[in-house]
């Protein structure tokens, strides 16, 4: 446990790469989520957020200029780094990374180095943001990076939010009826070798034991590592045993009425399928892994 932290880390958010931000926009648009403004990273990417009412959010995120993106990782930028080194491995679209939030990034990188868990040196940044009312802000962020050598195509790290967000309510609300995100699966063939590596991004000592794996719990959502087999028989996707790294595979979010969720997504023409009261829509073009949706119980 950190130092510093009484409780786990919550969720903060998940990043996304997309081939292009205006593919990501329009198929998030399509499933029902509302997407806020592009937004650029003065390190040559780029996102298009998606925010939810329990202050989780989604990255999709685009490369602006490639020049600038790879410039900056001769530098020593991680984020920009790993996003390379993720779309050359795993294509141009996936889930690279979980970002929880933190009080200090700085003690988490300590604590990273100290394990032997850093993924390289911490990384400051301001942003303009524009907010709904069409206003702008200036956005500021301290990241702390955590790396498993064995997982290469996951990366974790801690936010800590050096200038808070005006309030974005009106980019909290969705079509489609979600609310936040319960859960993120990812997948590996031996789930107990990586179960020290997430808790420690996640400030989190207790590991629960499950059928198909390990769940590590965030202060406000389950972090469940498992097999390919507990892959299909919980997301329907099949997995492979080959590659024994790291892999995000889905989002389970949370709705109010599953029904809402149902219609929209039809009326969309989204192909879906049920599965033990969630659905399921499986990746696509400008999605790059498996979202199911589940009602709050």
């Amino acid at each position: 446990m950190n130092e510093h932290s009484a409780k786990p880390h919550p969720l903060d958010h998940v990043v996304l790469p997309v081939v292009n931000i205006d593919l990501a926009r329009e198929r998030l648009g399509k499933l029902g989520f509302t997407v806020a403004a592009d937004a650029r990273h003065p390190f040559g990417t780029e996102n298009a957020c998606v925010f939810f009412a329990d202050k989780t959010y989604l990255e999709p995120l685009g490369i602006a200029s490639v020049e600038e993106s790879e410039a900056s990782a001769r530098q020593g930028n991680v984020f920009t780094a790993r996003n390379q080194a993720f779309r050359f491995r795993c294509g141009e679209e996936g889930l690279s990374g979980l970002a929880f939030g933190s009080k200090d990034a700085g003690i988490d990188h300590q604590n990273f180095v100290g394990n032997g868990s850093s993924a390289g040196e911490m990384l400051q940044f301001t942003r303009p943001m524009t907010m709904p009312d069409g206003s702008e802000t200036i956005a500021g962020f301290k990241l702390a990076f955590a790396g498993d050598l064995r997982a290469p195509d996951l990366l974790l790290f801690t936010v800590e939010r050096v200038t808070l967000p005006a309030d974005r309510a009106a980019l909290e609300t969705h079509a489609n009826g979600v609310t936040g995100l319960i859960e993120i699966a990812l997948c590996t063939p031996e789930p107990a070798a990586f179960a020290a590596f997430v808790s420690l991004a996640v400030a989190q000592s207790a590991v629960e034991k499950t059928g198909f794996g390990v769940n590590i719990a965030a202060s406000n959502a389950k972090i469940s590592l498992m097999t390919p087999e507990g892959l299909e028989a919980y997301f329907d996707i099949a997995g492979s045993s080959a590659d024994r790294g790291l892999r995000g595979r889905a989002i389970l979010f949370t709705v109010a009425d599953l029904a809402v969720t149902e219609a929209h997504l039809a009326a969309n023409g989204v192909t879906y399928t049920r599965k033990n009261n969630r659905i399921l829509v499986k990746r696509a073009p400008g999605q790059g892994t498996l979202f199911a949706f589940e009602e709050t119980r």
